[in-house]
Parts: structure tokens; C-alpha cells; sequence
């Protein structure tokens, strides 16, 4: 693949090219309430993926994007339309187009783990809209994939690393395991930043602020998700979470601030 034949769309939004999908010419509507995105998220017992999810929206057109630390394969249809994208992480919260009555399918894939044509880092707040996708099958990395369902995502990341389409530095989870390395720490730093296009810190913070929303909505006290996640005080907490999230702690807590990215349903795992 190569990344010059395809457009970079703009920071955060995460479904990309989503303005395709509408009709050309087509005002940005309100929509009344209620607005729903139906979220449905389950881990994955591969070493390779993370999550995967599937969404609908309904009377909505805009929603907030949240901070997320790995890359992904989301595939939607659309109006009788079928489209792909490779999804890079997201440093910052901000604000993402969604087509009305969209259907949504996504793999987020473990951390650590990479395209082989396209470093982590160019994907970084950006990401790939991928050609020639069809109700059936997509093109990456020159060859035409079958598209998957919720339930075939493992499957397909499978046939993706026997490919070697797929890649990974092991070394990114022992890092994030607590594990040190037998090699120096500036070594660790580039390879995490190569494999990642993140740094140690920051996907460490990100994964600390989704957890402190899950917890927040489950009406856990401020108080109690500092303690938890140790940071150093509520003022601490709020800026991680107006940085990363897009919601107060009382927005997490009352459902308020309109659709989100993320699914706070999803149970929480130690």
C-alpha cells in the first residue's frame, strides 16, 4: 500500500470519509432528542486484537471523539454503500461527523501491533480510507479481503499476520505489562514510538482517563476514581478527562453532552 495514493482525512474523526456517505450538497441538520449511538463492545481472546465493536446511529449527525491509543479496521454501510478505513490512535478529544443510520463494524487491535505498509506514527490523529471496498470484500496492502462481521474479526486479523500484513514488537507489552527489558530505555522509547506512534506516557494516560469514564458512569465518587487510578486530585481528574474524553465527571454520570465514541456500557475488567 502505498500512502501517497490515498487522502488523509482531518484529526479525530474517527469513521473516515463519512461526508461521502452523505449526499453531496447536504446541510448538517439538528436532530431531536432522543439521539442514539448503540454501542456493543466485547475483548478478544487473540493476542493480536484488542476490542471489537459495532454501532447504529440513529437521529444523529455529530458526536464527540474520544482519545483512544491503538489502530484499527472499522468497515460501515451507508445509504446502500459499503466503505473501509484504517483508524489511527487519537491523542485529544474533539468532534467527528456520523451519518444517520449508519451500521458500523470495528477491530481495535492490541497495542503494539502495526501495519506492515503503513507505520503507526503517520496514522497518529488522521487515518486511511481504503479503495475499491464492496458489500463483500475490501483491498489492503494490494489484496482483496473478505469483509468481516463482529464475530469474524479474530479470523481475519489471523489470515492478516499469516500474511504478514500485520505485524507486531513484542516488546510494547512487556513495557506495558510492568516487565523491563534487557535492553537501554531509550532503545524501549523509540521502539514503542515506532511500533505505537505514541510514547509510553501517553497511552498510559489515555487508558487511564477511558477507564476513569467507565468508572464515573457507573457513579463511582470522584474521590474514589482518583484514589483508584492515582491521580493527583479531582482538578487532576477533570483535565484528564476534558483532554482525553470530551465529558465532565457530572456528564459521565448523568448520560449529558449528547453521542459519545465510546461504549460506557461496557463492563469493566480488572
Amino acid at each position: 500500500m502505498q500512502k501517497g495514493k490515498y487522502r488523509l482525512p482531518p484529526a479525530n474523526a474517527r469513521w473516515y470519509e463519512v461526508r461521502q456517505a452523505l449526499d453531496h450538497g447536504e446541510r448538517e441538520a439538528t436532530y431531536p432528542s432522543p439521539v442514539e449511538l448503540r454501542f456493543k463492545t466485547r475483548e478478544s481472546d487473540s493476542a493480536w486484537v484488542d476490542t471489537v465493536w459495532t454501532c447504529t446511529s440513529e437521529q444523529v449527525t455529530a458526536m464527540t471523539s474520544v482519545a483512544g491509543a491503538r489502530w484499527g479496521l472499522v468497515f460501515w454501510e451507508h445509504a446502500g454503500r459499503s466503505y473501509a478505513g484504517i483508524t489511527g490512535p487519537e491523542t485529544r478529544t474533539g468532534t467527528a461527523p456520523v451519518p444517520e443510520g449508519a451500521t458500523f463494524t470495528g477491530i481495535e487491535f492490541a497495542v503494539g501491533t502495526s501495519l506492515r505498509a503503513v507505520p503507526t506514527p503517520a496514522l497518529v490523529d488522521g487515518g486511511i480510507v481504503l479503495p475499491d471496498t464492496s458489500r463483500r470484500t475490501f483491498r489492503l496492502d494490494g489484496t482483496r479481503w473478505e469483509r468481516p462481521g463482529p464475530d469474524d474479526a479474530e479470523a481475519l486479523a489471523g489470515r492478516l499476520v499469516r500474511a504478514g500484513i500485520v505485524v507486531r514488537d513484542p516488546l510494547c507489552a512487556e513495557v506495558l505489562r510492568g516487565h523491563r527489558p534487557a535492553v537501554s530505555g531509550r532503545t524501549v522509547e523509540r521502539r514503542f514510538r515506532t511500533a505505537t506512534g505514541l510514547t509510553q506516557g501517553a497511552v498510559r494516560q489515555i487508558e487511564r482517563a477511558r477507564t476513569a469514564a467507565h468508572l464515573l458512569t457507573a457513579c463511582a465518587p470522584a474521590a474514589d476514581v482518583v484514589a483508584k487510578l492515582g491521580y493527583c486530585d479531582e482538578p487532576h481528574l477533570a483535565r484528564a478527562l476534558r483532554s482525553y474524553v470530551g465529558r465532565t465527571a457530572r456528564q459521565l454520570r448523568e448520560g449529558a453532552g449528547g453521542a459519545i465514541a465510546l461504549d460506557l456500557d461496557q463492563r469493566l475488567t480488572s
